[in-house]
């Protein structure tokens, strides 16, 4: 309660303390639901899927500790059931002719390109609001998230059940935002995490000989990547026809068929690697800008962060070591380390000076 007290003492005087006070509480109203995991363990009547899971969790956060150098804490040591298949809903925003997201700021973690909300009607006033200044907007689902050490998180009924290899990606993806998170810069934080979480699983998976684990999660990274390929193929498409100078009616026709080759060539892709459902749902309901735009958010340095932890060998302290450095360059400096990693040409810290 002292931190919650805190943001609305931090957030006086903000335009929208209203929203801070829906997050806040809604926060609140979750942490509030958590069980210990010992103690449901200890209870002879849990159901037995549940306790597998449980007992699963529990190893997968010890292997994320010794092998990862994730954080020892007590987050993941809980569980919430939920009342609803996720946690809260993320809200993009980019104009009708960019796929630059718009930005929110807020005290402490710095800017973001997206804005969670945990009330609908709340979010739906908002995404009204947004539309009628001529906004796209891309609404998602968001199963997890970390308070980035503020609060010890809770497993959640909404990834409980998922396959073993996700279950463990989501894991160490989130534990990683509570080891390194640098304010104002989405890209970095998230292409960080998921090269962990990529990295971690599959040392998870080989660590239990899971070679039926390990061959699903290899076909879904090849179908991810293509997808993220096709993905970023489309906003490069887009880039350049909203720089045009043509008539705007000119602009959203190209705009359109961009979009629906997009959605032709995903069924292609998807239907090669044999995925039935992976991103068709997301593509099959629509795109716009916010969308494509939210996926390059996640993703555009994960090449640079996947070539670091190869160069140290799997050493998952002496990378983040590194990375906790180079976090603290001056954002410029900091890029062009990440282009000289993604291009393979394998740099000291030193030769990224601020």
């Amino acid at each position: 309660m002292r931190w919650l007290i805190s943001m609305v003492l931090l957030l006086q005087g903000c335009a929208d303390l209203g929203y801070y006070w829906h997050s806040a509480s809604g926060h609140l109203a979750v942490m509030n639901q958590r069980e210990s995991i010992e103690d449901l363990l200890a209870d002879e009547g849990l159901e037995s899927n549940l306790r597998d899971q449980l007992l699963l969790v529990q190893e997968m956060r010890q292997f994320s500790i010794e092998r990862l150098a994730l954080p020892d804490n007590d987050s993941y040591q809980s569980y919430v059931q939920l009342d609803r298949p996720y946690v809260l809903q993320n809200l993009f925003a980019a104009p009708e002719f960019s796929t630059r997201l718009y930005q929110w700021c807020y005290p402490i973690i710095g800017c973001a390109s997206y804005r969670g909300y945990y009330d609908e009607a709340r979010l739906q006033s908002y995404v009204e609001q947004l539309e009628a200044d001529h906004l796209e907007v891309y609404v998602g689902q968001v199963p997890a998230y970390s308070t980035l050490g503020w609060f010890d998180d809770p497993i959640l009924s909404s990834f409980i059940n998922w396959p073993e290899y996700r279950l463990a990606g989501l894991l160490f993806h989130e534990l990683t935002h509570q080891r390194i998170f640098i304010g104002d810069d989405t890209t970095f934080n998230e292409s960080l995490a998921t090269a962990v979480q990529q990295a971690g699983t599959r040392l998870w998976l080989e660590s239990r000989q899971r070679e039926d684990g390990l061959n699903r999660m290899q076909r879904w990274l090849a179908y991810r990547k293509q997808v993220i390929t096709l993905i970023d193929q489309t906003r490069d498409q887009l880039d350049h026809i909203y720089r045009l100078k043509i008539v705007d009616a000119d602009k959203r026709q190209r705009k359109q068929a961009i979009f629906d080759q997009a959605q032709v060539m995903h069924g292609i892709i998807a239907h090669s690697h044999g995925i039935e459902a992976g991103f068709t749902h997301w593509f099959e309901s629509g795109l716009n800008n916010a969308k494509v735009g939210s996926v390059g958010a996640y993703n555009d340095r994960l090449e640079a962060f996947l070539a670091i932890l190869e160069a140290q060998n799997s050493d998952f302290s002496a990378f983040f070591n590194y990375v906790d450095k180079l976090g603290r360059l001056e954002k410029k400096a900091r890029n062009r380390c990440l282009d000289a990693w993604t291009q393979g040409s394998f740099p000291q810290l030193n030769d990224c000076p601020v």
